[in-house]
Order: C-alpha cells, then structure tokens, then sequence
C-alpha cells in the first residue's frame, strides 16, 4: 500500500485498514510458528504498511500531513 493512498482515505478508513492490517500480521505470525506460512516476505510487509498507516494517522492528528 502506497502512502499516497493512504492520505486520500478518510479518518474512519484509515482505522479500519491498520485493524485489517493488525489482524492479517496476528494471522501471519501464528502460521509463521505453526510451519504454515506460505509467503515469509509478507511478514515483512504488513509491518511496514502498519507503520506507514500509523505514522500518516498520526501526521494527521498533529496537523502537519507533509505530502
């Protein structure tokens, strides 16, 4: 996800795609300890799109979205 995005979401959605994010690297890691992760790089991925999705809301709230 592109952080472009990410800034044309409104508040609501923005929060609702770090959920679905949160709960997609929950599911990742407890196939990750099973043996049952199919695509490892994803683990890596969904950290970086939480973080990006983080830092944006919290850009947002601050009043400063530098784009």
């Amino acid at each position: 996800m592109r952080a472009k995005d990410i800034r044309a979401m409104d508040e609501a959605a923005k929060k609702k795609e770090l959920h679905e994010l949160l709960r997609e690297q929950f599911n990742l890691r407890m196939q990750n300890a099973t043996g049952q992760v199919a695509n490892t790089a994803r683990l890596r991925q969904v950290r970086r799109d939480i973080a990006r999705v983080r830092t944006i809301i919290s850009e947002s709230k601050r009043g400063g979205a530098e784009a």
